[in-house]
């Protein structure tokens, strides 16, 4: 049987030509508006749906062009196949390894618009392919810049991946992860694209000249992620996401795909300004991130340099939170470790069962990636109106009864107001600013800046020193005996 009859008459007609760009277009209006919701905490969810929306559009109308062709088999196992692998990750993975999967993610993103680029530069060696003229200078850099990009990211973000899942904590391997490696590894990469897109003649030496450009261009990955410290991991997933973005813009401008082209300059524009808003909550440059990292300075031992701390209990802690009129609940990397979202959110039903005030204060960078915090509290159903950003809340802590600092260390650290700090400038939550601050951990070690935290020996002090879940659990149990 014709497939074409299965269309509607004209359909295919209409398809080939302004039918499939204004679907398209469609698609991209979605995604600006899927994005533009993404931006509050309350419209996220439709936000998401909308970009979905966008992209089911976009899946269907690329369906539609290719109908009858071989190719649209292809396209269709890749939608089972990959939508398969999707939806399993989605139910498999929990949250707490969400900041891996999202730098898996962006990796894959950069991978694909390096395989597209070099399949369409392979049918421009061979005269092949639908681009009018393969041979142009727009041609050829976009070309190159999709494989660099495209390449750099994949392979980061891979590292990326295996930092912050704990299968690889290396700073360095051999050369690779010096600045010297990482100039010398740029230029080489650089001086490949010139020469596959100007300096090249014959096939063969173009073709030689961008499979030397990926090779590099992934040692490149390698060499720039790996000396980057977990405490750097949020600036580093968002400028990543940022990169992947901008492959697939160049790859779009290979394809001369407008969607293509719209979709990935909006992912890269919003990851440049994530990067932004991640370095700014540190108060440091992404040049400093990028190269130089935090200095370990100070003590990182169990409780050297700690003369004054001050211990409690889940039993000692129960009468005070039950005496509260107001808790503040301040997230960290330590709360999504343990997993202890949702006994947080039942320890805060109960207070509110008894008339406390709960809000929960979220620092920009608590956690491994943007907004890993939001996501956590999120799955426990904690609601909306309950959480604040760091401007909005760090005036209230003053009027307030109990902070308790659950697994975070750098973001509530008072060393920031120290000139001489690793973290000086850092915009941190005051949390020494409440009348008791609780702070669950499970030990006095330092955080990923290394160093000393005077918090945790101020007069108004207590350490609960447990997994943040069991002394959650164990504080519940012991308030329901009040």
């Amino acid at each position: 049987m014709d497939p074409t009859v299965l269309v509607a008459p004209g359909l295919l007609e209409v398809a080939g030509g302004s039918g499939v760009e204004l679907v398209y277009m469609l698609a991209a209006l979605l995604f600006i508006l899927g994005l533009k919701r993404l931006s509050g905490v309350k419209t996220a969810r439709s936000g998401n749906a909308l970009a979905s929306l966008g992209m089911l559009l976009a899946i269907a109308a690329t369906m539609v062009l290719l109908w009858g062709s071989v190719a649209l088999w292809i396209v269709v196992l890749g939608v089972l196949v990959g939508g398969g692998v999707g939806g399993w990750l989605a139910k498999k993975v929990p949250m707490t390894a969400m900041p891996e999967l999202v730098a898996f993610f962006n990796g894959m993103g950069g991978g694909a618009s390096m395989f597209v680029a070099l399949a369409e530069i392979v049918h421009a060696v061979r005269g092949e392919g639908s681009i009018a003229d393969q041979t142009a200078p727009d041609f050829a850099i976009a070309a190159a810049l999709s494989v660099l990009i495209g390449a750099v990211t994949l392979s980061g973000s891979l590292v990326a991946y295996g930092k912050l899942s704990g299968k690889f904590d290396r700073s360095r391997i051999g050369p690779l992860g010096l600045k010297a490696a990482n100039i010398a590894l740029m230029v080489l990469c650089l001086l490949l694209c010139w020469y596959a897109g100007f300096g090249a003649e014959g096939g063969g030496s173009i073709t030689f000249a961008y499979l030397a450009l990926t090779v590099f261009a992934l040692v490149l990955g390698i060499s720039f992620v790996t000396p980057i410290g977990g405490a750097d991991m949020p600036v580093v997933i968002s400028l990543l996401n940022s990169y992947s973005g901008i492959a697939a813009s160049a790859t779009g401008f290979v394809l001369q795909n407008n969607l293509l082209i719209i979709a990935g300059s909006l992912v890269g524009a919003s990851g440049l300004i994530l990067t932004r808003i991640m370095c700014k909550a540190m108060n440091r440059s992404l040049l400093n991130v990028l190269f130089s990292g935090y200095a370990q300075s100070g003590s990182s031992g169990d409780d050297e340099g700690y003369t004054r701390v001050k211990s409690t209990t889940a039993e000692e802690l129960a009468p005070v939170l039950d005496a509260a009129q107001s808790v503040i609940f301040v997230p960290g990397y330590g709360l999504a470790v343990a997993q202890a979202q949702h006994k947080v959110r039942e320890l805060a039903d109960l207070l509110e069962q008894r008339g406390c005030q709960v809000r929960y204060a979220i620092h920009p960078v608590a956690g491994r990636m943007p907004g890993h915090m939001n996501v956590l509290l999120a799955e426990a159903d904690v609601p909306y109106e309950q959480l604040f950003e760091l401007e909005r809340i760090n005036g209230d802590f003053k009027n307030t009864d109990v902070a308790v600092v659950i697994g975070a260390n750098d973001v509530c650290n008072p060393a920031a107001s120290d000139p001489q700090s690793a973290i000086a400038g850092m915009p941190v939550l005051h949390v020494w600013e409440a009348q008791t601050v609780v702070v669950v951990k499970r030990s006095l070690s330092a955080g990923y800046a290394g160093i000393k935290n005077e918090l945790f020996q101020m007069d108004n002090s207590l350490m609960l020193f447990a997994d943040a879940k069991k002394a959650v659990e164990d504080t519940i149990a012991e308030l329901k005996e009040l």
